[in-house]
């Protein structure tokens, strides 16, 4: 079964001095996560996701569209990254998600892909 393992941290996690060092320390910790789910044939991709300033959201209300700067929400966390995993169920889903490294209030959402047909 797939799921999507979504990151959400603070929008500010990673500002100033030390949450560069402290982004240079998660990133390490996300490629040995990355590595170790690939050996075991679970990962089938995954991302970090740059700044949601650089956002573009489609809006399409009355049959017409409009472009927005930003993310659709505003909210004071951001989508960080992802991971696509391919598991036996939810719970060996769930054990990757407590492994996903996220700052001080983040938050790791698991997810399974929807199966049409």
């Amino acid at each position: 079964m797939q799921y999507m393992i979504l990151i959400y941290e603070p929008e500010d996690a990673y500002a100033g001095e030390a949450g560069q060092a402290a982004l240079q320390d998660i990133v390490a910790k996300h490629m040995a996560l990355a590595a170790d789910l690939s050996a075991k044939g679970w990962m089938k991709d995954g991302s970090g996701l740059q700044d949601s300033s650089t956002a573009t959201t489609v809006v399409t209300k009355g049959g017409q569209q409009t472009l927005h700067d930003g993310p659709f929400a505003e909210t004071r966390e951001h989508l960080g990254g992802y991971y696509l995993i391919d598991v036996a169920n939810l719970d060996d889903a769930l054990s990757v998600a407590r492994r996903v490294p996220v700052t001080d209030g983040g938050k790791v959402e698991v997810r399974p892909l929807a199966v049409y047909g």
